[in-house]
């Protein structure tokens, strides 16, 4: 039963996305994607039931063709991006296409009749949540692709904005793709499938990317493809030394051999792994990949793209654990968290905002990874979910609001909760899924920070500096939406019910993870952390009082939109009795002239500097990434 449904679960999307390819017809696309996507959470659900008892399952998955096809799609894979690069004249990118096909092909020929894995794939309690995010965020958000990539070039032909070719089928075929790969990745044993998984998951991104076909959306996607294909590479060489040396290919046999024999291919792939979830100084592909369509951006930030490099990082943690280059990987996400927090301050771009904060997250991650302890574990898989489910609802309410605003800057916001009530409720619960208590993003970072103390207490102060900063930038945006100003109108009108159905699923989840975690943390987390180290950690009978107590009172937030539909009176803003008019929206200065009001958050640009705070961390984690390769060539 367990290797039919992995089969399915690869498989299935990959057939979807063939069948869009081929049909490519409009009225067909909500006809596919709508009933596929529900068989595809369905599916994704099913793998709850092959945790039961949370012991890992190995699956031999012998084909003798399969491994020849993934070679064919490898190079073939390999003649498109160097076709393209040498078009572009990215000849840095052609030189990594290049060493990596030829590195590719010169195993295989030489080593592949004796590169067998007894294991091909395999399923537990860690790749079943992996599996539920793909299969459940990263679905719902292809349901939501459908109305806003319609109403996105309905929207440039209506406003006379530069022609954005409708290439519509192939974007849904790449987004199942996608989906297809990401499964891959998550219930791969053997490390060239996995490989061959990731290099998929490059190549879509970089096709989605340059989505626009403009100078700009072409340029970042090749930016983001030249840092991918440069973790691939040391992806690849991990695989090749691992087995010269240790004889084998299997990630179970990896994680199972003593720390000093595998520190290179260890600090090879976790390298690929930080590339991949844009750690610094590899951050700025992530924010260039903004220019794509929102359901890109959601996919790359939530559910697929950046999850599989803290995925693979975190599988590494027994491996990491009391060792210089798991610090020295601790210490890059722990950089990558703090900067990236700070960044966020001086940011009015919603997405960028987002982008920023996703990779500080990430960051976190990669630290909890590094430090490896039991408590870092547990608190990096709460926050890949927290942040999943989260971040994903975000990024699809940022991409209606910036439609029917013709905008996404955080300032032009003011009096969302008016203008488009609906929207900006569940955009609040987003936000307040990231910072706000009993939500999962604080009570992993409370975790994370557990974890830190009882490990490396120094790091706790760059911890509590990158969270207030988390603090400060979320309570400002989220003051910008309910902020009313003047009288606005309603104008949440158009949005499908794809759309909906995405975002409302989205922040039904949020609040019913957040409600249902401790249940969640039993049943999937704490038995993986024990199989891993004999015990595990929980967060206590009193802290579990006191978040039922917050959880309770959570509860009466929705009552406060009840009386939406009455209409909101606003009233004029008291400015020491110098209003004009009756809305108060000028006011008389003390020359007695007449001046307009305006209300505008703080960004402190000259002390939170996107570019300066850029450089600081580049520093910083190019030397802490040159430690790294050095330690791991010396052991």
């Amino acid at each position: 039963m367990a290797s039919y449904l992995l089969y399915f679960l690869i498989l299935f999307p990959l057939s979807v996305a063939l069948i869009i390819v081929l049909v490519r017809k409009e009225a067909l696309f909500p006809v596919i994607i709508y009933p596929a996507s529900a068989v595809l959470i369905a599916a994704s659900c099913l793998l709850i039931g092959l945790s039961a008892g949370g012991k890992p399952m190995l699956i031999p998955a012998h084909f003798s063709w399969v491994e020849q096809a993934m070679l064919v799609i490898e190079g073939a894979m390999s003649a498109y991006l160097l076709f393209l690069a040498i078009k572009q004249r990215d000849w840095f990118v052609s030189f990594l296409v290049v060493v990596q096909a030829a590195l590719l092909f010169w195993f295989h020929f030489n080593f592949g009749h004796s590169a067998h894995a007894e294991a091909n794939l395999f399923i537990d309690l860690f790749s079943v949540v992996m599996g539920l995010i793909v299969g459940v965020v990263g679905t719902l958000i292809a349901v939501f692709s459908v109305g806003y990539m319609r109403d996105m070039h309905h929207h440039v032909a209506d406003h006379a904005a530069p022609v954005v070719p409708d290439n519509r089928p192939v974007f849904f075929g790449i987004i199942f793709l996608f989906l297809s790969a990401m499964f891959g990745v998550c219930f791969s044993n053997n490390l060239f499938w996995l490989f061959f998984f990731w290099e998929i998951t490059t190549v879509c991104s970089f096709l989605m990317i340059r989505y626009k076909r403009d100078t700009v959306s072409v340029k970042n996607a090749f930016w983001a493809l030249r840092w991918n294909l440069l973790g691939g590479l040391a992806f690849l060489l991990g695989i090749i030394f691992l087995f010269h040396t240790q004889h084998t290919i299997e990630l179970d046999k990896l994680l199972a051999l003593p720390k000093a024999l595998v520190m290179l291919p260890i600090a090879l792939i976790s390298f690929a792994g930080l590339t991949k979830s844009a750690q610094l100084p590899f951050s700025s592909w992530l924010v260039g990949a903004m220019v794509a369509p929102t359901p890109v951006s959601a996919l790359l930030h939530s559910s697929t793209m950046v999850k599989a490099g803290v995925y693979i990082v975190l599988r590494f943690a027994t491996s990491l654990e009391g060792t210089l280059l798991g610090m020295l990987i601790a210490l890059v996400g722990l950089v990558t968290f703090l900067i990236g927090s700070f960044i966020c301050i001086s940011q009015n771009d919603a997405k960028k905002v987002l982008a920023y904060s996703t990779i500080a997250n990430l960051g976190l991650i990669i630290l909890c990874a590094g430090i490896g302890t039991y408590e870092a574990v547990w608190a990096g898989i709460l926050l890949i979910v927290f942040h999943a489910v989260s971040k994903g609802l975000l990024f699809l309410c940022v991409g209606s609001i910036e439609h029917k605003l013709g905008s996404r800057q955080i300032e032009d916001m003011s009096g969302l909760i008016v203008r488009l009530p609906k929207l900006a409720f569940m955009l609040e619960i987003g936000i307040a899924g990231m910072f706000l208590a009993p939500f999962g993003m604080l009570i992993s970072k409370w975790a994370v920070l557990r974890a830190i103390v009882d490990s490396n207490p120094l790091f706790a102060i760059f911890l509590i500096y990158g969270s207030a900063a988390t603090l400060f930038f979320w309570v400002k945006w989220l003051g910008k939406i309910i902020n009313v100003e003047k009288v606005y109108t309603n104008i949440e009108t158009g949005i499908c019910r794809g759309q909906w159905l995405a975002m409302g699923s989205l922040a039904v989840l949020t609040l019913a993870i957040c409600a249902l975690f401790a249940p969640f943390a039993a049943i999937f987390i704490e038995p993986y952390i024990i199989a891993l180290y004999g015990h595990s950690m929980s967060l206590g009978a009193g802290n579990m009082a006191v978040m039922t107590i917050m959880l309770s009172m959570m509860a009466f937030f929705p009552l406060a939109f009840l009386d939406r539909g009455r209409g909101v009176k606003v009233a004029p803003p008291y400015l020491a009795g110098a209003n004009v008019g009756e809305l108060g929206q000028q006011f008389r200065d003390s020359l007695g002239g007449v001046k307009a009001m305006h209300m505008k958050n703080f960004y402190m640009e000259a002390y939170f500097s996107e570019a300066r705070l850029m450089r600081l961390g580049v520093l910083l984690t190019v030397v802490f990434l040159l430690v790294i390769i050095a330690v791991g060539g010396l052991q």
